[in-house]
C-alpha cells in the first residue's frame, strides 16, 4: 500500500473519530487539532489499528506525533 493511499484510508478514520474532522496532511500533529486530546489519540489509535488490522507496540504508539509517522509506519507495514 502506498504511503497515498495509507492516508486516504486514514482521512477516513479521522472523519469518523472526529466531530470536526481535519484535513490530513503529512506534517499535521495533534497540537493542531482542538478536539485532539489524549484521549482522543487512544481512541483514533484503536481506530486505526482496526482499520488497518494492525497492532502498535506502546513504543511506537508512543512515537506517533504527526500524521506522517502512521502514514510511514503503515505503509511500510502493508507493503511486506
Amino acid at each position: 500500500m502506498t504511503e497515498i493511499d495509507v492516508l486516504q484510508r486514514l482521512q477516513d478514520v479521522f472523519d469518523r473519530v472526529f466531530v470536526e474532522p481535519p484535513q490530513l496532511r503529512m506534517d499535521l500533529t495533534a497540537a493542531e487539532v482542538p478536539e485532539w486530546d489524549s484521549v482522543k489519540h487512544v481512541e483514533l489509535l484503536l481506530a486505526v489499528e482496526k482499520e488497518f488490522n494492525q497492532k502498535f507496540s506502546v513504543g511506537e504508539a508512543m512515537g506517533i506525533q504527526q500524521v506522517g509517522d502512521w502514514v510511514r509506519l503503515l505503509a511500510a507495514r502493508t507493503a511486506r
